[in-house]
C-alpha cells in the first residue's frame, strides 16, 4: 500500500508532513494500556473514544504552545494507526489489513480545562499543534501488531517505554469497533491510548516520541517525532466561555501521581470506633498457622457453624510441603473463541495477577475443577515464587508438571495435563470472591494446605481458631501417648474428669506433645 491509495494530500501545508494526507477524521482512546489503567485505578471494560479536529496536528520538529494563565499541559506518548482502505462493519480478523500505516503522536492534553470538557476533551485536547504525528511511516502490512515498542523522552529522560503486549485490547479492536459505528476512511487517525509515565512540561521542554517494530527484513522505526514546548501569550476571555482551573485532584492526574505533583499525601479517612482494623497475617500468627494440622484447623471451624471450607478434589504436589498465607484471587471462564482472541493474548489478567502477587500472598484460581488443561506453567510458577509468594492453588490442572516441581513453590491442583489454557478457559479477572474446589474464597481469606488438604479460614476467625487448634492438639498429643502405653479408650478419649485432671497436671516438659503441639497422630 503506497500513499498513492490515500488521496487529499495538502503538499503545501507542513502541519501533514508526517502523515501521506489530512485525515478526515481523528479518533483517540481513553484508557487502553494496562499499566496506565493500573495507575489511573480502574481498567475498562470495553475500548472508549473521543475526537480530535485535524486542525491539531503538527509534524515533528514544531512548537506546542501552553497558553497563559495555566500550569498542566501534559504529554502522552501514543501509537496513531492510519487507515489505508474504508472499514465498515469489518470483524477482528480482518481490520487490521484496513491500516495502512503505524507511526507515532503525542496526544498533548491541558489538564487546566478538563473538567470544563466533560470527557469530550475537545477544549482540553483540541488545541493547535496538540497531536504531533510522524516522524516517519511504518507499513503496517510488514509487522505484528501485538509486538510494537512505544518509548517517549523528555529533555533526553525516558519518561514512556511499554509494548502493545501490554494493551487491555489489541490494536485490531479499535478498527473493528469503530467500524461499526461509522466508516473509517483512508487517511483517518486512531491514536490508541498511553501507557504510564506520561507527566507535565512546562515552556522550554523537548518531547519525543518513538515506535519501533521488527519485520522479516529487521528493525524499523518511525524516528523521533520531537516537539517543543514554548509559552503562549494569549489566555482565555471569560465574556466568551470557561475559564482554566485546577485543583489538586487535577495536578496529581496531570502528574501521575501526587507525589509527582508535589502534593501530601492523602490522609487515611478516620475510622468509626466499631470498625475492626484491617487483618494482618503477622509473622507469629504465621508460625502458628504452620504448627496446626488443616483437620484440627477444619474441626475448629466446624464448631462455629463453618462446614463448607475445604476446598476439595486437590492433590499436593510436594506432599511434605505447608501451605499458609492470605488468598489472591483469579478467575478463569470457559473458553468461548471470540473472547479467547479479545482477553486471552498479551497481558492478560492471568499474567497481571501474578505479577501483583505480594510476599506471603497465595494465589487461589478458579478453574470450575477443569482438569483438561493447564491453569498454571512453569513461567508462572517462577514468577510467583520470585514475587514471594507462599504457594499456588486451582482446582485445574496443573503444565509443566516437573518444571513447575522443580521451582519449589506449594501448590495444590487438580492433576497435571498438558494442554495449555485456551483449551478450556479465558483468563478474565481477578481480586474477586470466586468459587474453588466448592469453596467460596474472598480476596484476604487465609489459605492453609497440608497433606490433609486445602481449607479456607474467614481473617476474623483465624487468630481464636487457630489457638484452640493448637491446645487441642497437645490434648490429643497427650493422650495418644498415654494410648501408646496401653490404656484404654474408654474415659480418655474424650477426656473424662479423671483423666482431664491427670492432664492439667502434667509435666509440660517431659511430654513431648506438649513441646511439640503439632506432633502427628493417627486418631481415627
Amino acid at each position: 500500500m503506497t500513499t498513492d491509495t490515500i488521496s487529499g494530500t495538502d503538499a503545501a501545508d507542513p502541519r501533514f508532513a508526517g502523515l501521506p494526507a489530512r485525515p478526515g477524521k481523528i479518533i483517540a482512546i481513553h484508557l487502553s494500556y494496562g499499566s496506565r489503567a493500573d495507575q489511573r485505578g480502574r481498567r475498562p471494560a470495553s475500548p472508549s473514544y473521543f475526537f480530535k479536529p485535524s486542525s491539531s496536528v503538527a509534524a515533528t520538529g514544531g512548537t506546542i504552545e501552553r497558553p497563559a494563565g495555566t500550569e498542566l499541559l501534559a504529554f502522552e506518548g501514543e501509537i496513531a494507526l492510519v487507515i489505508g482502505i474504508p472499514a465498515r462493519r469489518v470483524g477482528l480478523d480482518d481490520a487490521w489489513s484496513h491500516v495502512a500505516y503505524v507511526t507515532a503522536a503525542n496526544d498533548f492534553g491541558l489538564y487546566d480545562l478538563r473538567a470544563n470538557d466533560k470527557g469530550s476533551n475537545v477544549r482540553s485536547k483540541g488545541g493547535d499543534g496538540f497531536t504531533p504525528i510522524g516522524a516517519q511511516l511504518i507499513d503496517a502490512r510488514t509487522i505484528d501488531p501485538a509486538a510494537l515498542r512505544l518509548r517517549t523522552w523528555v529533555n533526553g529522560a525516558l519518561a514512556q517505554d511499554d509494548t502493545t503486549a501490554d494493551l487491555i485490547f489489541p490494536l485490531a479492536q479499535f478498527v473493528a469497533d469503530l467500524s461499526q459505528h461509522f466508516t473509517l476512511e483512508p487517511g483517518d487517525v486512531i491514536l490508541t491510548g498511553t501507557p504510564a509515565g506520561s507527566s507535565v512540561v512546562a515552556p522550554g521542554d523537548v518531547v519525543e516520541v518513538q515506535v519501533d517494530a521488527a519485520t522479516a527484513a529487521g528493525p524499523v522505526t518511525s524516528g523521533r517525532l520531537t516537539t517543543t514546548v514554548v509559552q503562549g501569550e494569549h489566555g482565555f476571555d471569560p465574556a466568551v466561555g470557561s475559564l482554566p482551573a485546577v485543583d489538586d485532584a487535577q495536578r496529581a492526574d496531570a502528574w501521575g501521581s501526587r507525589e509527582a505533583a508535589g502534593l501530601a499525601p492523602l490522609a487515611e479517612p478516620p475510622q468509626p470506633d466499631d470498625t475492626p482494623a484491617p487483618f494482618t497475617l503477622t509473622p507469629e500468627l504465621r508460625a502458628k498457622l504452620e504448627l496446626a494440622p488443616t483437620a484440627g484447623l477444619s474441626a475448629q471451624l466446624r464448631k462455629r457453624g463453618l462446614n463448607n471450607v475445604s476446598i476439595d478434589g486437590l492433590t499436593a504436589m510436594h506432599p511434605d510441603a505447608k501451605i499458609v498465607g492470605v488468598a489472591k484471587t483469579l478467575r478463569f471462564v470457559p473458553n468461548r473463541e471470540d473472547l479467547f482472541k479479545t482477553h486471552g493474548g498479551g497481558y492478560n489478567p492471568q499474567k497481571r495477577a501474578f505479577d501483583a502477587l505480594r510476599p506471603g500472598e497465595v494465589m487461589v484460581i478458579e478453574a470450575r475443577g477443569e482438569a483438561d488443561a493447564g491453569t498454571l506453567g512453569d513461567v508462572l510458577a517462577a514468577r510467583a515464587l520470585a514475587a514471594g509468594a507462599a504457594g499456588v492453588v486451582t482446582d485445574g490442572a496443573v503444565r509443566d508438571h516437573d518444571g513447575v516441581a522443580a521451582i519449589g513453590i506449594p501448590v495444590f491442583s487438580n492433576g497435571a495435563h498438558p494442554a495449555v489454557l485456551g483449551r478450556k478457559h479465558v483468563a478474565w479477572d481477578d481480586d474477586l470472591t470466586i468459587a474453588c474446589g466448592g469453596a467460596t474464597v474472598q480476596p484476604g481469606d487465609v489459605i492453609v494446605g497440608d497433606r490433609d488438604g486445602v481449607i479456607v479460614i474467614p481473617p476474623a476467625l483465624v487468630e481464636e481458631v487457630v489457638d484452640e487448634a493448637l491446645v487441642k492438639e497437645a490434648e490429643d498429643g497427650w493422650v495418644l501417648q498415654r494410648v501408646a502405653e496401653g490404656e484404654r479408650l474408654e474415659g480418655l478419649f474424650p477426656m473424662n474428669e479423671q483423666w482431664r485432671a491427670q492432664y492439667e497436671c502434667r509435666v509440660p516438659d517431659a511430654d513431648p506433645a506438649a513441646s511439640d503441639p503439632a506432633a502427628e497422630s493417627e486418631r481415627p
